[in-house]
């Protein structure tokens, strides 16, 4: 099989040259138009902002990175569990997966209000909001793979003295491993989003969620801009992680041979 690989250059140089397009772009707008910074601050007034109140801004960063990655791991493995359990039970996959799509019904704000009554102003309402943003794409997608199984494999393996454990780990896990990096890559971006939302809910503790509504309130469009560009590279630095895991995880997607540490993973 040959693999379509893109050299490392390009991955490199192609969003390099997006980003500086789409920042020549919002320059040449700023000034052609001559529009006003409070309505359009151009990206040297923004940059220029991110220079003057970056302590500030890399300490919200932080906060809202913590929130993100812990709530983002575990949504991710409480949505792997409950896809696994609904697919190996028919009864718990029709009593649960008519609640899932229920609760999907409801806006993750009202969700995030609701939970600041229950949990506080803490860093529980956070996670878990971010949790519920990452916990029903990885469910919906994880279920599919597994059940996308070839039933006839199944039964060979099974013939061949496999019992329930080692089927999943060398038929089932693999198959589901595509569909699960799908869903938590579009998480990663999402989640972010569900980050920002719990900080204007229940913010105590900082956050770029806080520093932006801030921002907003006092007419600072340069500092919601500088806000919205840390938001941005923490949806890009999530992204990247996840690629990177989905890298190490399927090495067979990407090289024609695949690891030591790999191979005895799959096959012990």
């Amino acid at each position: 099989m040959q693999l379509d690989k893109q050299p490392v250059w390009k991955t490199i140089l192609y969003p390099l040259i997006a980003f500086l397009l789409v920042i020549g772009i919002w320059w040449v707008s700023v000034i052609a138009y001559d529009i006003p910074r409070y309505v359009m601050p151009s990206p040297g007034d923004v940059w220029a902002h991110i220079l003057d109140d970056h302590v500030a801004l890399w300490i919200g960063f932080r906060v809202t990175f913590k929130e993100f990655i812990i709530g983002f791991v575990l949504g991710a493995f409480s949505g792997f569990a409950m896809a696994v359990a609904m697919d190996a039970s028919k009864t718990v996959r029709g009593v649960l997966y008519p609640i899932l799509i229920f609760s999907q019904a409801v806006p993750i704000i009202a969700i995030s209000a609701a939970l600041t009554i229950w949990l506080g102003f803490g860093l529980a309402p956070k996670l878990v909001i971010v949790a519920l943003v990452v916990f029903f794409p990885v469910v919906v997608n994880v279920l599919d793979g597994l059940r996308s199984v070839d039933a006839d494999l199944l039964r060979l393996a099974r013939s061949m003295g496999g019992n329930t454990w080692s089927i999943f780990r060398h038929v089932k896990m693999p198959a589901t491993l595509t569909p699960l990096f799908s869903a938590l890559k579009l998480s990663a971006t999402f989640s972010v989003t569900g980050a920002v939302i719990a900080e204007w809910s229940a913010s105590t503790s900082g956050g770029i969620g806080a520093y932006l509504m801030q921002a907003n309130s006092r007419l600072n469009t340069s500092g919601t801009f500088a806000a919205i560009a840390y938001l941005a590279l923490l949806g890009l630095v999530a992204f990247v992680l996840v690629i990177a895991v989905e890298h190490l995880l399927t090495p067979w997607r990407h090289k024609p041979t695949v690891p030591r540490w790999s191979s005895r993973f799959w096959r012990n």
